[in-house]
Parts: C-alpha cells; structure tokens; sequence
C-alpha cells in the first residue's frame, strides 16, 4: 500500500474510532460521575436508581428504530437519524454542563428536574445508537467494524481516565472525638481537581467530536473515494446498500450469535457493573480504580487483538463465552461475600479481583467484536439485530440487578474508615 493510501486507511480507522465513541460516552460518563453529583443533588444516593429506571424507559428509542426497520425497510434514512440524535446529544450536553444543579419542586419535595430531565435525552441518544450506528457500519467495509467497536471500548475508557483526574472518591481517614471523648477514624472526601460542570463540558467535547467524525466519514463516502489498495469504490454511505444481494441472514448460526451477544451485554453491561463497587471497594479504592481503568482499557485492547486475529468458530466462541463467565461467577462470589471478602488484606485478593475484571471484560469485549464482523457479513438487517441483541441483553440485565441491588439489598457495602472483618 502506498504512503498516502495508508495515511487515509488510518485517518478513516480514526474516524470510525471516534465516531463509534460517541455511543454511550453520554451514559458512561453520568454513571462515573455519579459520586460527585449526588453531593448536591436531593435525590442523593437514590440517584442511581432514578438513572437505571430513565435508561429502561429510553429503549423506546431502539424499539420504534427496530420496528420501523421490520415493517417499513429503507423508510428511515440512517444519516439523517444518526446527525439527528447526535446533534440531541451535544445540545444535552450543553444543557447539562450548564443547568445540572436546577431542582424545582415535584410531588411536595425537591427533585433535580435538570439532571433527570437531560439524564433521560442522553439515555434515549445512547440506546438509538446500538440500532443506527451499527447498521450504518454496513456501508463499510467490514474490517471497519472492529475499529469501531474499539471506540466503543473509549466510550467508557475516556469518562473513566477523566473522573480519575477530577478525584473523584477520594477520602482519608482522620481521627474524630465524641461528646465522650472516644476516639474513632472517620472519612473525610477530598475536594475534586475539578467541578462536575467542567467534567461535562468535557462530555461535550467527546460528543462533538462524534458527530464531526461522522461528518467527515459521510462526506468521504459522498465524494465516493476510493478504498487504499481494494480497487473498488467504497460503498456509499447510504442505505442503498440494502438492495445488494446478500446471504439469509435467519439461521441457526446466527440466531446462535445474537444470543450469545445478548449474553454477553447482559453480563458486562447490566450484571457486573451493578456490582462492581461491592467486589472491589473492600480491597481498598485503589484496588477499585485499579479495576475500572484496566478492566476499561482491557475493551479496546481486546477489540485492537480481534483487528489481526479474528477466531470465527461457533464452538470457539461458545469456549470463550463460558471464560468470561467464570469470571464473572468469580466476581459475582466476592461481591456476595462482601464487605469481607476471600483474602481480604493479602495481594493476592487483590490481584484475583483485578485479574478477574480485566479477563471478564477483555473476553466479552472479544466475543461482541467477532460476532459483529460475522454478522456484518450477513446484511444490514442483521446488523440492526445486532444493535437489538446489545440493547436487550443490556435492558434485561440492568433489570435483573436493580431489585437485587436496590430494593432487596442482597449486596452489603461495608464502611470507611471502619475495620468491620477484624482484619
């Protein structure tokens, strides 16, 4: 391939990249930022909950996409949906970083109608994208589609990297006098490095530059350059790719892989992170960070492997779904042992639980990219059930976990500053 081939073969692995990570950075980046919003807002910890319940209420979004993509095929035009929901996302956005603290009274208390209200238009963003940007991908060459689920993998990567920044949950223990006189350690949080406004107007930036991306990538399909080294034009960015002949795409193989993928994101999107904070804060909030930052960077890695090593077995897939499973039973079992887990105090406790969320992430991120390049070669309409299969794995597992987590209390957190295992 000559030089400026492989400059543009790059610049568009670039713009894929990017704009694949603007399909839940908006959600991502409000759950990150949780810790630090909840000191303010009146909901406070019931926050998390008002936040699950909004995201479920979102998938009408993917639904009416999906069904519309059923009854009516080629009546939507993707681009037009996917700058109309991105552009949503950079207004709310906007909205949010300057109006995130407005509360007004609902029902005879106080409620945070801003948050919420924006909370639920980035939501319903985030679950159309699963149904628009994957479909869309079609009109790509298929090696594309691993770039941009390694953006997908920076969705979560680059909120991570920037809580991590602001300092967000950080705390020392300081000694406390009573009216007794006793003596006790109590936690005091640290002031973050910077505000939430400020983290959102990041939030801005990284849907902004989604949208730019996806600009350049429709305008570079419109003046229908060619792809490097291919000798054929690279297909429009349109839906007219639906009309090209390809393969059935309703076959056992497939139905297969759309449950394994469904699987899949129930587990690393709905399950497990419900219970991340239970399986890793008893470590030590370094352990936790540690946890999330690598178990994050574990996504794009793993995606960046299945560029140059793709292992399309079913069989093989099966295998590696059952890996990440046990995984996530190992996670699962700490979490229920919590806030006194198996080698509590010891390094090896803590390098398990690490191990664990990178492996678990890193696998399941493996599967979802291999089952996307396999259904990207089944059509368009399979890719839109790809984008169906994500978001009702996603759904149903957040929904498994909400009444565990919140309602019945099955998972106990344990204190800081508080020795509650006589370790």
């Amino acid at each position: 391939m000559s030089t400026p081939g492989l400059r543009n073969a790059l610049f568009t692995h670039l713009l894929v990249a990017m704009f694949g990570m603007g399909s839940w950075v908006a959600v991502n980046s409000l759950w990150v930022e949780l810790p630090v919003v909840t000191k303010t807002l009146p909901e406070g910890w019931n926050l998390p909950a008002y936040l699950t319940v909004l995201i479920a209420f979102s998938n009408v979004g993917p639904l009416s996409v999906t069904l519309i993509h059923k009854f009516s095929p080629g009546l939507l035009n993707e681009r037009y949906v996917i700058y109309s929901i991105q552009a949503l996302g950079v207004i709310a956005s906007v909205a949010l970083a300057l109006s995130w603290d407005q509360t007004g009274p609902v029902g005879g208390g106080q409620h945070s109608i801003a948050f919420l209200t924006l909370a639920f238009v980035l939501a319903f963003v985030c679950c159309t994208s699963n149904v628009t940007f994957l479909p869309f991908m079609f009109s790509l060459p298929p090696k594309y589609i691993r770039t941009f689920f390694v953006g997908q993998g920076l969705s979560a990567l680059f909120p991570c990297v920037a809580a991590l920044a602001q300092g967000v949950g950080q705390l020392e223990c300081r000694n406390s006098s009573d009216a007794n006189g006793s003596h006790s350690l109590q936690p005091h949080y640290l002031e973050e490095n910077f505000t939430a406004s400020t983290f959102f107007w990041l939030l801005v930036g990284l849907m902004s530059v989604s949208l730019l991306s996806f600009a350049g990538l429709t305008r570079r399909g419109n003046n229908k350059q060619r792809e490097p080294g291919s000798g054929k034009e690279s297909r429009q960015l349109t839906t007219e790719s639906e009309q090209a002949p390809k393969p059935p795409f309703c076959t056992m193989r497939n139905i297969y892989l759309l449950i394994l993928l469904a699987v899949s994101n129930a587990l690393t999107n709905g399950v497990l992170p419900s219970i991340q904070t239970y399986s890793c804060l008893p470590y030590g909030s370094t352990t936790f960070h540690l946890a999330v930052v690598l178990g994050n960077l574990a996504n794009p890695l793993a995606c960046f492997i299945a560029m140059f090593a793709l292992w399309r077995s079913s069989v093989g897939l099966g295998v590696l779904t059952l890996l990440g499973m046990l995984f996530g039973v190992y996670i699962l079992t700490v979490a229920a042992f919590s806030p006194c887990p198996p080698l509590l105090g010891k390094p090896v406790g803590i390098a398990l639980v690490v191990v664990a969320w990178m492996l678990f992430t890193g696998l399941f991120s493996y599967v979802k990219v291999v089952i996307g390049s396999i259904l990207h070669e089944a059509g368009h309409l399979a890719l839109v059930w790809c984008g169906a299969a994500i978001q009702v794995g996603s759904l149903i597992g957040a929904l498994v976990m909400f009444p565990l987590v919140s309602v019945y209390q099955l998972f106990t957190s344990g204190q800081a500053c508080v020795d509650t295992c006589g370790q």
